[in-house]
């Protein structure tokens, strides 16, 4: 469903340069969950910026569903996005003026949904994340691991077959990474979707069936898991 090609991320130039990514071959196939591990500066987020169609490698090529995405235009990489990714970030990213149903309704409006569709759209994607009686709560008001739910709930509201996250349980506590890693995985063995996660954590490992480990820009291990839903003593 997704995959990169050689692709290569260089930052700077002559004796500065840094070598993000450096020659990156990777597939990846729904209905499970993948985690990319590595320490800072190992090209991790790079790398899902690259597959997420947010950033163009120098070299190499993306496909998406069999499509070739890097050589198109930025306006057509932008509908792929609303299409077909849905996207998780550490910091929640939630407009701290809007309820929770609100910062839904957001991205619904984004790809044209508006009216009762976007609406009964928005409170099903809160309830398949466990929001569905906090949908009038602000981001003030709800603790981290709600926040996050409201942004999962924002990132599958247009149902897309790719979620990627980058440390998506990073601001959180053990409980809520907890909760969080599960609703994740669900997602991607229940609703057969890719889901991407973007970890330095080593706790995510009992939550996932591939890992993939990132070093200087490079791919160094890669390995199967075997995923338990019951890995609470790991957060």
């Amino acid at each position: 469903m997704l995959a990169a090609e050689k692709v290569t991320v260089t930052y700077g130039s002559g004796s500065s340069a840094v070598h993000a990514l450096d020659c990156v071959s990777l597939a990846f196939d729904a209905g499970g969950l993948t985690l990319v591990m590595g320490p800072s500066g190992s090209g991790k987020t790079t790398l899902l910026s690259v597959l997420g169609c947010l950033l163009t490698p120098d070299s190499g090529a993306v496909f998406l569903q069999d499509r070739l995405v890097t050589d198109l235009s930025e306006k057509e990489r932008g509908e792929i996005r609303k299409q077909s990714i849905g996207y998780i970030f550490q910091a929640f990213r939630l407009f701290r003026s809007l309820s929770a149903l609100e910062n839904i309704l957001v991205a619904l409006e984004i790809t044209g949904c508006r009216g009762r569709q976007a609406r009964d759209a928005a409170h099903g994607a809160l309830e398949a994340v466990g929001m569905s009686d906090k949908w009038r709560l602000k981001p003030d008001e709800l603790s981290g691991g709600e926040k996050q739910r409201v942004a999962i709930a924002r990132a599958i509201v247009n149902d897309p077959p790719i979620i990627l996250a980058d440390e998506p349980t990073a601001s959180l506590d053990s409980s809520s990474g907890v909760q969080i890693a599960e609703l994740l995985l669900k997602l991607a063995e229940e609703e057969k979707r890719l889901v991407l996660v973007v970890s330095h954590d080593s706790r995510w490992l009992p939550f996932c069936q591939r890992t993939i480990e990132m070093r200087d820009g490079r791919i160094v291990d890669e390995m199967p898991q075997k995923s338990t839903k019951s890995a609470n003593k790991f957060f």
